[in-house]
C-alpha cells in the first residue's frame, strides 16, 4: 500500500484484520459438530432454515460462493437471526464463523447485512454488538472483525455502533495478550478509513491514551509501532484532531525519535507522512514541537538517504521546505514552551540566555503559573539527569527576576527537591541544583 497525503485515504482493502491467533482459533472451532437438527427438532429453527445451514456448513471459498451468490440477502437475514434467538456459546461462535466466511475476500457481500436495516433500524448491528460483551475468548474476537467490515462497507456507517466498538478496542488495547492488542489495533487502522468515525474515537473515553501508550510505554514491535502511527495517520486528515494530537498527547517527540532508529523503511515512511498532515492541517500547532526536536536537522539527513519508495523523499523534501520556510517566523519563546510541554528538556540555547530570562520570564506565571507548575513537576518526577540539570537552572533563572515566588514555589516543594538533587549523583544536576539554591534562598550570583 503506498501512503499518500490526500484527505482519501489510498485504497485499499475495506478490511484489514488479518490476525494468526484469532485464524487458530476459528481452525480449531471448525470441526466442532454443531446439533442443527436438534434446533430444529426442537422447534429453535424452522426445516428450512435447516436446509440453508447444511447447504453451506464446512464450506469456504469457492464452493461456499457457488451456494451463496445467488442468495446472499437469504444468508445474511438468516445468520443474523440465528444470532438473534439462539443462546449456547458453541452455537454462537459456529454463527459467526459463517459470518466471517460469507465476507471473507468478499467485503461486497457486507450490503445483505446492511439492506437487513430497512426492516429493521437495529439491524444488523446489535446482534453483533451482544457478541462484543460475550465473556467468551473467541465469540468478542469473531465479531469485532465481522463489524469491521461491515462497518468499513457502510456508506453511512453507523456511529453508535462505531462507539460501541472503540469502547471494546480500547479494552483490548490493554489486554496482556500481544495477539488481541494486535487485532484491536487492527480493526482501528480499517474503521478509522470512515472519516466520520474519526471524530468519535478522538472524543472515546481513554481510546487515545491507550492507543498512545503503546508507543511509548510498551516497547512496540516495528510491525506496531507502524501500525498504531498509522492510525495516528489517518486521524491527522481531520484538522481539528491534527491541532490537539500533540497538545494532548505530546506524540512529535516520540515520532521523530522512533524514525531516527527505525530499520524498517515503512515506519519512517508513515511517521514522515503523519508529520507532513501536522503540518498541512495545523502549522501553528505544531511547528514549534517540531522546532524544539531538531526536525529540520533530521529531515535534511534524511533528504541525503536512498528510498526503495520515492514518495518517501517527496514528503520529506515537502516537510524541510515547510520546516524551513516556517521556523523563521517562530519566536524564541514559542520553541522554549514547545520543549517545555514536551518534557524532553535539553540544553538549547535559551535557557541560559539572560537575554530571553529578562524578556521572557513573564509567560512563566500565565495561566496560574501553568508554565512553572511543569518546571515543577519535571523537577519531581525525570529521571533523566539533563532533564533535571535544565529544570533546576530555569528555576533559577526565573526566580532571580522573580523573588515573590519563592513561597508558591516552596508550596510546591520545590525548594525541598532542589535541596534534595543537591546530593545527586550527577555533577551537573549538583552543580545546577546549588546555583538555583542561591536564588531560593536569597542569595545571588551563580558558583
Amino acid at each position: 500500500m503506498v501512503i499518500q497525503n490526500k484527505d482519501a485515504v489510498a485504497e485499499v482493502p475495506l478490511a484489514l484484520v488479518s490476525n494468526p491467533y484469532l485464524d487458530e482459533l476459528t481452525a480449531g472451532l471448525r470441526a466442532r459438530p454443531i446439533p442443527w437438527e436438534g434446533y430444529q427438532r426442537a422447534t429453535l429453527i424452522t426445516q428450512t432454515e435447516l436446509n440453508y445451514i447444511k447447504a453451506v456448513e464446512k464450506k469456504t471459498g469457492e464452493d461456499l460462493s457457488r451456494v451463496v451468490d445467488n442468495e446472499g440477502p437469504v444468508y445474511a437475514d438468516l445468520f443474523v437471526s440465528l444470532l438473534q434467538k439462539l443462546v449456547r456459546v458453541d452455537t454462537i461462535q459456529s454463527i459467526l464463523i459463517l459470518i466471517d466466511d460469507l465476507l471473507l475476500d468478499h467485503e461486497e457481500r457486507a450490503t445483505y447485512f446492511l439492506d437487513l436495516a430497512k426492516k429493521d433500524p437495529s439491524l444488523p448491528y446489535a446482534p453483533l454488538l451482544k457478541c462484543l460483551r460475550s465473556e467468551d475468548d473467541f465469540v468478542p474476537l469473531k465479531a469485532s472483525k465481522i463489524l469491521t467490515t461491515i462497518l468499513c462497507a457502510s456508506p453511512k456507517p453507523s456511529t453508535e455502533a462505531a462507539e460501541e466498538l472503540f469502547r471494546w478496542t480500547t479494552a483490548q488495547l490493554q489486554s496482556n495478550n500481544p495477539a488481541v492488542v494486535d487485532l484491536a489495533v487492527q480493526v482501528l487502522e480499517s474503521v478509522l478509513r470512515q472519516r466520520t468515525l474519526r471524530p468519535i474515537y478522538w472524543n472515546s473515553p481513554h481510546a487515545m491514551d491507550a492507543l498512545v501508550k503503546i508507543l511509548k510505554t510498551e516497547a512496540p514491535t516495528p510491525q506496531m509501532q507502524y501500525q498504531v502511527i498509522y492510525c495516528f495517520w489517518i486521524l491527522t486528515f481531520d484538522t481539528e484532531i491534527a491541532q490537539e494530537l500533540n497538545r494532548k498527547y505530546d506524540v512529535i517527540p516520540p515520532l521523530v525519535e522512533i524514525a531516527k532508529s527505525a530499520i524498517k523503511e515503512k515506519v519512517i515512511r508513515v511517521i514522515i507522512s503523519t508529520l507532513r498532515n501536522l503540518v498541512e492541517k495545523a502549522p501553528e500547532a505544531n511547528l514549534a514541537a517540531m522546532a524544539a526536536v531538531k526536525l529540520l536537522t533530521f529531515t535534511e539527513n534524511l533528504s541525503t538517504r536512498k528510498w526503495s519508495d520515492g514518495e518517501i523523499l517527496e514528503d520529506v523534501n515537502y516537510l524541510k521546505a515547510e520546516l524551513e520556510e516556517n521556523f523563521q517566523t517562530l519566536t524564541t519563546f514559542e520553541v522554549y514552551q514547545a520543549e517545555l510541554l514536551s518534557g524532553r528538556l535539553i540544553w538549547s540555547p535559551p535557557h541560559q540566555s539572560d537575554l530571553f530570562w529578562t524578556k521572557n520570564w513573564r509567560e512563566l506565571k500565565k495561566e496560574n503559573y501553568a508554565l512553572l507548575r511543569i518546571l515543577a513537576r519535571l523537577l519531581s518526577t525525570a529521571g533523566d539527569p539533563v532533564v533535571l540539570s535544565v529544570a533546576a537552572n530555569d528555576i533559577g533563572q526565573y526566580v532571580k527576576r522573580d523573588p515573590s515566588s519563592k513561597k508558591f514555589l516552596q508550596e510546591l516543594g520545590v525548594k525541598q527537591r532542589i535541596m534534595e538533587l543537591m546530593s545527586h549523583p550527577d555533577q551537573d544536576v549538583r552543580y545546577n541544583s546549588v546555583n538555583a539554591s542561591w536564588s531560593l534562598i536569597g542569595g545571588s550570583g551563580r558558583v
